[in-house]
């Protein structure tokens, strides 16, 4: 029987240039810890899109794509891939251990860290997003926080239905599937994970794990 966590079963990784970096992973989550050992064997750096003056590069571990634009008042802290057609708006923070695929958009004072957007993902307001994984399509509505620490520090375990099952992270924010669309100032407590599809309301609280298709209200 197929694992309900496998990473098939959030995402279509078939056009993610990098796919590769789920090879291997059981359970979906087990992708975070290895952004940082794909980034130091993959990334090759370059700087091939548009960089407005007055944007931040931070180090020389960076890779931005052909097409890519990075406005002005950015800060991108390596390492860190920006794939073709994404947009690194202005005052957004990338704190390294990022992969951004084709035609994402990391905006206005959202911060990121430890974290993959498959192709299309948007976090285009004022988002958090930590040692997560955004979908294609996924779009985080303005203030949306994926929290990715516990208050008192110890392991994140994913809660689904009576089970409880523990991830070995510390650090652990959401997993957002296919086409997941989260309405304005939702947070996502640690250990979240939703199905394709999925999406909430404005000022939704998440925790757990969501199926597909469902509306959180």
């Amino acid at each position: 029987m197929k694992n309900e966590f496998s990473p098939e079963i959030y995402f279509d990784l078939t056009n993610f240039e990098h796919r590769a970096v789920f090879d291997g992973v059981e359970n979906v989550w087990d992708v975070l810890p290895r952004i940082a050992d794909y980034l130091a064997a993959n990334l090759r750096p370059a700087i091939l899109g548009t960089v407005h003056s007055g944007a931040y590069l931070i180090g020389d571990q960076i890779f931005i794509a052909e097409g890519a634009v990075v406005e002005p008042g950015a800060y991108i802290a390596g390492p860190a891939i920006i794939g073709a057609g994404t947009v690194v708006r202005h005052g957004a923070y990338i704190r390294g251990k990022v992969i951004a695929g084709r035609n994402c958009v990391i905006g206005h004072s959202t911060e990121v860290k430890n974290a993959i957007f498959l192709d299309d993902a948007k976090a285009g307001h004022f988002a958090y997003v930590g040692d997560s994984v955004l979908g294609n399509r996924v779009n985080l509505g303005a203030g949306t926080k994926l929290a990715n620490f516990k208050l008192r520090g110890t392991e994140i375990r994913v809660r689904h239905g009576d089970t409880v099952i523990p991830t070995g992270l510390r650090k652990f924010g959401a997993i957002l599937g296919d086409d997941v669309s989260l309405g304005c100032n939702t947070v996502c407590n640690p250990g979240a994970l939703l199905g394709k599809g999925a999406g909430s309301v404005g000022v939704s609280l998440i925790s757990g794990v969501h199926p597909a298709g469902v509306l959180i209200r």
